[in-house]
C-alpha cells in the first residue's frame, strides 16, 4: 500500500507494519515484520516498479520479534545485510530474554485479534545469525540514508529512523498509533515497553525533528510533525 511518493507499506492493513523506502532504483527496507508478510513483498515492489533485486538492506528500529519477521530470511536467501542498533543487537540475535514488561491496560477483543492475526501471518519469528550494527546520530549507508535517533524505553536501542528526502520519521516502535492490547488508536507508548516511562522521557529526542509524516510500527501512519506526535502521547499518558 503506498503510503507516500517513495514509501509503501506491506500488507493490506497496519497491525504489524513494515515499509518499503525507495530512492531512486533501490530500495530499503524498515522492520521486517511477521515472516508471513515475506509473501507481500513481491506485489508491493512491483507497484514501485522494483523486484526483490533492487533491495539493498533491511534496517531494523529495534530488536523485538514483531519486527525482525522475514530478515533472517532476507539476509539468508538474498544476501541482504540487516542492521540493529548495537544495544538490541543481541536481542535481534535471540541471546538475551525479551525485555518488555507486562503490555499495561488489555482488552479481550483487541488482543486476540492481534494474536489470531499474528498467527496467520507467521508468529514464529527465525533470529538473526548475524546482524550489523549502528549508532545514535548514524547517517546510514543505505537507499534513502537515513539518520538515527536513538529512544530508549521501548527497548534499550528502539531508534526511528529520518528519511530526510522522504519528509518521513519511521518510528517502530518509539511510538504506536494503535495499540494492540486495547485497540486504542492516536500517537501513544507502545505496549509491552521495557520502561514505559523512560519511553514517554525520551520522545523529547524526536520533537525537534523536521518531518511531514511520522510512521509507526503499528498503526495507521500520522500526517503531522513528530512535535505534534509527541505532544498527543503526552496528552494520551496523562489522560490514562
Amino acid at each position: 500500500m503506498e503510503i507516500a511518493p517513495g514509501i509503501r507499506r506491506l500488507g493490506h492493513d497496519s497491525i504489524v507494519n513494515a515499509y518499503l523506502v525507495e530512492d531512486g532504483t533501490e530500495v530499503t527496507i524498515v522492520d521486517a515484520g511477521l515472516s508471513g508478510l515475506w509473501n507481500d513483498l513481491p506485489a508491493e515492489l512491483a507497484a514501485m516498479g522494483r523486484t526483490l533485486d533492487d533491495i539493498r538492506a533491511i534496517v531494523l528500529t529495534h530488536g523485538h520479534s514483531d519486527h525482525i519477521g522475514f530478515a533472517e530470511r532476507g539476509r539468508v536467501e538474498r544476501g541482504w545485510p540487516v542492521s540493529v542498533h548495537e544495544l538490541d543487537a543481541a536481542l535481534a540475535r535471540g541471546e538475551v530474554p525479551n525485555p518488555a514488561k507486562g503490555g499495561g491496560p488489555m482488552r479481550p477483543l483487541p488482543l486476540l485479534g492481534f494474536l489470531w492475526w499474528s498467527l496467520r501471518h507467521g508468529a514464529r519469528t527465525r533470529h538473526l545469525g548475524a546482524v550489523s550494527t549502528y549508532c545514535d546520530g548514524a547517517t546510514l549507508d543505505v537507499p534513502g540514508s537515513p539518520r538515527v535517533t536513538l529512544v530508549p524505553g521501548h527497548t534499550p536501542g528502539s531508534a526511528v529512523l529520518h528519511f530526510a528526502g522522504h519528509g518521513a520519521l519511521l518510528v517502530g516502535d518509539a511510538l504506536c498509533t494503535y495499540a494492540v492490547t486495547t485497540g486504542r488508536s492516536g500517537p501513544q507508548i507502545a505496549p509491552f515497553s521495557a520502561d514505559p516511562q523512560l519511553a514517554l522521557t525520551n520522545l523529547s529526542r524526536i520533537e525537534g525533528i523536521e518531518a511531514t509524516l511520522v510512521l509507526p510500527g503499528h498503526g495507521l501512519e500520522w500526517k503531522g510533525s513528530p512535535a505534534e506526535a509527541v505532544q498527543f502521547a503526552r496528552s494520551e499518558a496523562r489522560a490514562s
